[in-house]
């Protein structure tokens, strides 16, 4: 059990002293919240396919579920305490595994919102558990490194085996009950984690991120991961746009995925060896390039290749994001929100882009250039700020 409010053995926990087992178990909890983002285009797309949802109405799925995992991962990290984590995880697990069951069985569009939203809360809480310790970690970039490289290769995994074996047999139904299956697994795991993690030093919650340098670095994690999810949502028809078939498209998809593995192992490599502020300033720089090419119209060997330095540089940023959100708020607050910055981004990015579509969709990809030169520049203020601060100190 990690030890109690204030103890520290002087290693590498701020707080407390968690095993390396139960820290894999806190991590794949929160992997578990986050499997859907790797699944979604194989169990949405089921659901479009067998017609129980229009396009429009998927997106609207897509969206909430995406929305609610922010707000769930936020509120379980800011409101509730670090106490009782193993029944918390177990409850949680088991409120997924009834959405899914929900989700298998729902009639109408307005159902599968209310079950993906009911899912997406609980997933967020999920993250928390993992989010939570590690933000007491003295190696909370690396440990976050850690955090998303399990999280992708169990989505590329799941993603694989549902495609391949459970939805030509059963459906989407079968998808999100096998979904639910691992929840229920899952359960055997969540008693492994820490039962009460120790309390990190800070007095307010809010009043440590509602100052410049934690909005700064938030604001430029958020748009950031907009970029993404907005060229993500309308990939195949950008491909399509330019004379790239859907079935191609989602083979850059799967490769996408793979090389989001790459990345976040690469990043577990390296991330002491990168300063954050040229590690972040150099991938906003491979974003805004990307988007660029798919505003361009290009050939399907050019357009593979910006679709997998997409995926590459996805994740590989997260354990940089999470130093700039350690150095905005040194009471690790900021670092709690980091998840919920993402995925309000991922949510927010296709919502916004649509707006600029008409017929054409090279708005998406020059909105996505916006959006990456927006981050860079969010946190240029942020080492602005940061200057400033301490000059005055």
């Amino acid at each position: 059990m990690v030890t109690q409010a204030g103890e520290t053995d002087g290693g590498d926990w701020l707080v407390g002293n968690p095993s390396g087992l139960q820290l894999a178990s806190a991590l794949w909890i929160g992997s578990v919240g986050l499997l859907i983002l790797g699944l979604q285009p194989v169990l949405l797309g089921a659901l479009y396919t067998e017609g129980h949802v229009t396009g429009d109405e998927l997106a609207l799925v897509a969206t909430a579920e995406m929305i609610a995992i922010a707000v769930g991962s936020g509120v379980v990290a800011m409101a509730l305490s670090a106490r009782n984590m193993r029944w918390k995880s177990a409850i949680l697990l088991l409120l997924l595994a009834a959405a899914n069951w929900w989700t298998a069985y729902a009639a109408g569009a307005n159902a599968l919102i209310g079950a993906r939203s009911l899912a997406g809360l609980a997933e967020g809480g999920l993250v928390a558990v993992a989010t939570e310790l590690i933000a007491r970690s003295r190696r909370a970039e690396r440990i976050g490194g850690y955090f998303v490289t399990v999280q992708t290769l169990a989505q590329c995994a799941l993603a694989l085996t549902l495609a391949l074996y459970v939805v030509p047999v059963a459906g989407a139904s079968g998808g999100f009950l096998a979904l639910g299956v691992v929840c229920l697994a899952s359960l055997a795991v969540a008693w492994i984690v820490p039962d009460d993690y120790a309390d990190l030093p800070k007095e307010e919650h809010f009043a440590n991120v509602l100052t410049p340098g934690s909005i700064a670095a938030l604001l430029s994690i958020f748009c950031y991961f907009m970029f993404f999810g907005a060229i993500w949502a309308f990939l195949e028809p950008l491909g399509a746009q330019f004379g790239i078939d859907g079935r191609t498209v989602g083979l850059m998809v799967s490769a996408s995925l793979a090389a989001q593995v790459v990345g976040a192992l690469t990043a577990t490599v390296f991330e002491a060896r990168l300063d954050y502020r040229l590690a972040i300033t150099a991938i906003g720089a491979v974003a805004l390039v990307c988007s660029l090419i798919f505003a361009s119209g290009p050939g399907l060997t050019i357009f593979w290749v910006a679709a997998l330095a997409m995926g590459f540089i996805l994740l590989f940023i997260v354990p940089y994001q999470i130093r700039l959100a350690i150095t905005a708020d040194e009471t690790r607050t900021a670092v709690l929100l980091v998840p919920a910055a993402q995925l309000f981004g991922l949510a927010i990015g296709p919502i916004a882009a649509s707006l600029l579509i008409d017929k054409d969709f090279r708005p998406v990809p020059e909105f996505a250039a916006a959006s990456a030169a927006a981050s860079v520049a969010l946190l240029g203020l942020f080492i602005l700020v940061t200057r400033r601060r301490r000059a005055v100190a």
